[in-house]
């Protein structure tokens, strides 16, 4: 069964860091472009990072908004997909999604996602960035 299932949210203080995780079943991630996307209540989802199929070098892409604290990496032997988030800020507060996709998607080098074209979006996890 093709699965994501996406770990690591929780509660932190502004100016914390989280590492949240992606972990596939079903299938190899390196075959795919990952993604990392959000949803604030009352908002739109967002991509916020994306690392493409390994066959492209495994090229990452930020969004703007989190571009310069943040790192998207995979790690082969857990076939999994890690974003680290530092300098957290109660506007990264969201449930946070991976899903799998053709290729990165970037503008003028940021990640702008295309959400119609990555599938198999896992469960989300929950961050909160609170004082």
């Amino acid at each position: 069964q093709v699965q994501l299932v996406e770990s690591g949210g929780g509660l932190v203080q502004p100016g914390g860091s989280l590492r949240l995780s992606c972990a596939g079943s079903g299938f190899s991630l390196n075959d795919y472009a990952i993604g990392w996307f959000r949803q604030a209540p009352g908002k739109l989802r967002e991509g916020v990072a994306c690392v493409s199929k390994s066959s492209r070098s495994d090229n990452t892409w930020y969004a703007s908004s989190v571009k310069g604290r943040s790192t998207i990496s995979r790690d082969n032997a857990k076939n999994a997909v890690s974003l680290l988030m530092n300098s957290l800020n109660v506007d990264d507060t969201a449930v946070y999604y991976c899903a799998r996709g053709p290729f990165c998607r970037q503008i003028n080098g940021k990640f702008v996602a295309r959400l119609e074209l990555f599938d198999n979006w896992g469960q989300g996890t929950q961050v909160t960035v609170s004082s």
